[in-house]
């Protein structure tokens, strides 16, 4: 017997999930779940128990938690975890903020859906008794930068392409299992905090002299599937690199939605917090970081890197608002010429989306140089860990989420991830080049073929 009810009733989640879970008794069988999951994301209906040794196939990106209206499914709380952390007086407990964070977060308290909130979101981290704050956005900067020189070097190779962005770790898992042929494709660099993680513990922890064996990484992000990413057992650069045992990269994520019940069980008044400043080492960020958040964000980002990789200049007014990769659309594409070079790109919002373009591809032969998937609608605004106070509101919050993030990159003097001084002193005193040897060793990864998955003997 199955230890699943039918897939035509739900999605189905293992005990063992490490970024969803199930509360049994709040389920309504109400088929929402199941619903988004084959829809938006292509994973349930594409698969069966019986041929899985029944067990559920999980990408992990939470858009069944999103939608279910009894709250049955949640993600998996950790910050009670991170509170023993915090209490206890041998370590040192840091919290990296994901771009997406600052524009819904507020959502939670009532305050207006999209509403730029980051320096009470900083305020609200330091009373939770974090020692350090810092910026993720940092940390998309770096992801750029190896990215951007990627995408230039299979380009002129002509090999590999189209490139794949790696950012999102659900989309990285729904290629590993649903479609393993195209990992060589996935770009090699790590998303902004599988860089982040490791930065923390080898480069900041030496410039600030902490004992790195001390230090607690917490991600606070949008997103559930971070979750899972954390847990993949590649993610210890920082371990290798100190030949020390036991050193994750990132010990714990958090969801936006984490962050808001830990403020409210601590009764603190969110909306009184005063703007506070992230500390200063790694949180400096270019507005490309910024645009992470959004659907065709890494795809700007990348883009306004590769101009001045091929040009030697600062990118035009047309890639600093580069309007065919905007907006709330599941599948954004063009072309685009830079000093001789065609880069055929495209942006694509849900799994389900990006798995129909790659059958146009298959079908017309079509060359695509780069491809942005990002797993959620609208990006990661539209994380599976965000708040849902205004879900009613529809495409219409992602849509103010999106343009919160893309307001905060037009107000920013740094524009470019290359031009981010903060990257610029990290090279120069760590990772030495972008791709350079331990470039690859820290910064870079590679995937795994899970297909054997949907079915398992």
């Amino acid at each position: 017997m199955s230890k699943h009810l039918p897939l035509d009733l739900r999605v189905a989640i293992e005990p063992d999930n490490p970024s969803i879970i199930r509360h049994e008794e709040l389920c309504v069988q109400c088929g929402m779940c199941k619903d988004i999951c084959k829809e938006k994301i292509s994973v349930h209906g594409f698969y069966k128990l019986e041929d899985t040794n029944d067990t559920a196939i999980c990408i992990n990106c939470g858009q069944c938690a999103n939608v279910c209206p009894m709250d049955s499914i949640t993600e998996r709380n950790e910050y009670e975890d991170v509170i023993k952390h915090i209490q206890d007086p041998e370590k040192i407990v840091i919290v990296s903020t994901s771009p997406s964070v600052r524009v819904a977060l507020g959502e939670a308290f009532g305050l207006p859906a999209g509403e730029f909130v980051e320096g009470k979101m900083v305020a609200l981290l330091r009373r939770l008794g974090f020692d350090y704050v810092l910026n993720t956005n940092f940390a998309a900067d770096l992801t750029i930068m190896e990215e951007a020189n990627e995408l230039i070097e299979r380009i002129k190779n002509q090999q590999n392409l189209p490139q794949f962005t790696s950012c999102c770790p659900a989309w990285v898992k729904y290629i590993e299992t649903f479609d393993p042929k195209l990992i060589p494709n996935l770009s090699s660099a790590k998303s902004p905090i599988g860089m982040q993680g490791p930065t923390i513990k080898t480069y900041f922890a030496k410039k600030q002299d902490i004992d790195p064996t001390k230090i607690i990484n917490v991600a606070l992000t949008p997103c559930t599937a971070k979750k899972y990413e954390i847990r993949r057992d590649e993610l210890n650069a920082a371990g290798k690199f100190l030949e020390t045992q036991g050193i994750k990269d990132m010990d714990h994520v958090i969801t936006t939605r984490e962050l808001a019940r830990w403020a409210k069980a601590q009764k603190i008044d969110f909306k009184s917090l005063p703007d506070e400043p992230y500390d200063p080492l790694m949180s400096n960020a270019s507005g490309a970081g910024i645009l992470f958040g959004n659907s065709g964000g890494v795809m700007e980002a990348a883009l306004r890197t590769a101009y001045h990789l091929l040009t030697d200049q600062d990118p035009n007014s047309l890639l600093l608002s580069f309007e065919p990769i905007r907006g709330f659309r599941d599948v954004k594409s063009g072309s685009i010429n830079i000093n001789g070079i065609t880069i055929n790109y495209a942006a694509i919002s849900t799994t389900a989306a990006a798995k129909k373009f790659i059958e146009h591809i298959n079908e017309t032969n079509q060359q695509y140089h780069f491809i942005e998937v990002m797993t959620c609608p609208g990006g990661c605004i539209g994380g599976g860990g965000q708040p849902k106070e205004y879900l009613h509101l529809g495409s219409q919050l992602h849509i103010k989420r999106m343009q919160g993030l893309y307001n905060k990159d037009q107000e920013v003097e740094l524009k470019a991830s290359y031009q981010n001084p903060e990257i610029i002193k990290l090279y120069e005193s760590f990772y030495e080049a972008p791709l350079s040897p331990i470039a690859k060793q820290m910064l870079h990864t590679k995937y795994k073929d899970r297909s054997s998955d949907l079915h398992q003997s």
